[in-house]
């Protein structure tokens, strides 16, 4: 994972709480039947978010960890539960990258591995744009020489 990892959550984090408690404030401040319950709801939500904008990028980025064999594609994700995924590469359908504004901003991209299985997707988040690249070209030639019919 690049270390641009944590300034993509951080903003993500931020621009989410920004929304959510900037809409919360205008309802409190344009209908004065909601202020007596709005108001705590508010601060109680405000803290979760400054945790959530503080706390989680760094964490989730010393948790997040991946790696790619001839084998098998293995991840280890989580911020509260940690999740250890292990996909055979005879079962992988798809490979695919994903790059949203703030990412294509930072030049990060996450890869994302489908099987046919509905648990079986593995997403590998803040890879630099050119580590996933490389990552998606690699996989696609291991899977296509790897005996199996990916269901």
């Amino acid at each position: 994972m690049d270390r641009r990892f944590v300034l993509w959550r951080t903003l993500q984090a931020l621009f989410w709480g920004l929304g959510v408690l900037g809409g919360l404030g205008a309802v409190f401040w344009w209908v004065e039947a909601a202020r007596g319950w709005l108001g705590p709801v508010i601060v109680g939500l405000g803290v979760v978010y400054a945790v959530n904008v503080v706390v989680m990028p760094g964490w989730r980025y010393r948790v997040h960890r991946w790696e790619t064999t001839d084998d098998a594609v293995y991840a280890l994700e989580g911020w509260l539960t940690k999740k250890w995924q292990i996909v055979p590469l005879s079962r992988i359908q798809s490979i695919d990258t994903e790059s949203g504004p703030l990412q294509q901003m930072l030049g990060i991209a996450t890869v994302k591995v489908t099987t046919a299985s509905s648990e079986g997707k593995i997403s590998i988040e803040g890879l630099d744009a050119g580590v996933a690249r490389e990552t998606v070209d690699r996989l696609r030639e291991v899977t296509a020489a790897t005996p199996g019919d990916a269901t």
